[in-house]
């Protein structure tokens, strides 16, 4: 090559040391489509695909950050920090392990509670931050979670929750799989108040998330594509010894067969959200009891209910009866 470059043009030669480099980060491509984006534009789209419309997964504070009105945010249980129960090791020590991911996503642990407003309705929105150990729920999760319930219940706002998780956290033993319960119950009293709750599944829920706070909503909701499950197809098939559908795990399966009540755009989700959360909460709508909507079922012109069984399964605690 060195013949070459005496070949050319003084003007005209490119100089190595001089050349320019592209920064880190300011492109980045789709998962799903391979698309190349440009990283500020993807950011202003919230993350979701220009090309083939594929929802990237985001972190925790950006979601809240999306959610809440501008002003004052409070956030609760933020001193919380794991203990090491079990002394455990694996391939480190849960300590170290610990240590490693605070550094890395800058949170002390995998769930963010923040108190604030949505299009002006005083509300509480928990987010995992599923770059912390995989949204793993533990200890801390459980507790910052029921002490946001606790919130919601002192203050009478409602919740929401975004899950992004796969599952319980090994590294915590049975104390991780109590969360599951531990939460479902500040769900249930939550519920006792006639306040109300709103899940939001996203690409990954699993687990333990995906089996007790993530499908006790009022009302759940998916983003599009979402993995959504509590053990993975290949130990499924394992068990059951049966070929799956494919795409079973997915949100819009879920949907179709009723586990879902919508599938929300990311971009849409805020509006939605506001407008489902100030319907619940006027008294005369999220309060209604079984008698009530028995006589708000539709009537045929001869005069007899529409299939009655659908309502006969209806919680009426979930309604205040």
């Amino acid at each position: 090559m060195n013949w070459f470059k005496k070949l050319l043009p003084s003007r005209i030669r490119i100089d190595g040391v001089k050349r320019k480099s592209i920064p880190e980060g300011v492109w980045t491509s789709c998962p799903e489509c391979s698309a190349v984006l440009y990283r500020a534009e993807l950011d202003r789209n919230l993350d979701v695909c220009m090309k083939c419309g594929h929802h990237l997964r985001i972190g925790a504070r950006k979601r809240i950050e999306y959610l809440l009105d501008d002003g004052v945010i409070d956030y609760i249980g933020m001193s919380l920090t794991s203990v090491d129960f079990l002394k455990f090791r694996d391939s480190k020590r849960y300590k170290d392990r610990l240590s490693a991911e605070q550094k890395k996503t800058g949170e002390s642990d995998a769930l963010i509670v923040a108190a604030g407003s949505l299009k002006t309705l005083p509300v509480v929105v928990c987010a995992f931050e599923f770059d912390f150990m995989g949204g793993s729920m533990a200890s801390v999760v459980g507790e910052r979670f029921t002490r946001g319930i606790r919130h919601c219940i002192d203050e009478h706002k409602p919740m929401i929750c975004i899950c992004a998780s796969g599952g319980a956290r090994m590294q915590e033993g049975l104390t991780a799989l109590m969360q599951m319960a531990k939460t479902s119950v500040a769900v249930a009293e939550l519920r006792e108040r006639h306040l109300p709750y709103i899940s939001v599944l996203t690409d990954p829920t699993m687990g333990g998330v995906s089996a007790s706070i993530g499908a006790l909503g009022d009302i759940i909701v998916a983003e599009p594509n979402a993995l959504i499950g509590f053990a993975g197809p290949r130990v499924i098939e394992q068990t059951v010894r049966q070929v799956l559908p494919e795409g079973f795990q997915r949100s819009e399966f879920l949907l179709e067969h009723g586990a879902l009540d919508m599938i929300l755009d990311r971009r849409v989700m805020r509006d939605r959200l506001a407008s489902i959360l100030r319907i619940l909460m006027d008294r005369g709508t999220f309060n209604r009891t079984k008698d009530t909507l028995l006589s708000a079922a539709a009537v045929s012109t001869s005069g007899e209910a529409e299939e009655p069984a659908r309502i006969v399964d209806f919680d009426e605690s979930r309604y205040g009866a």
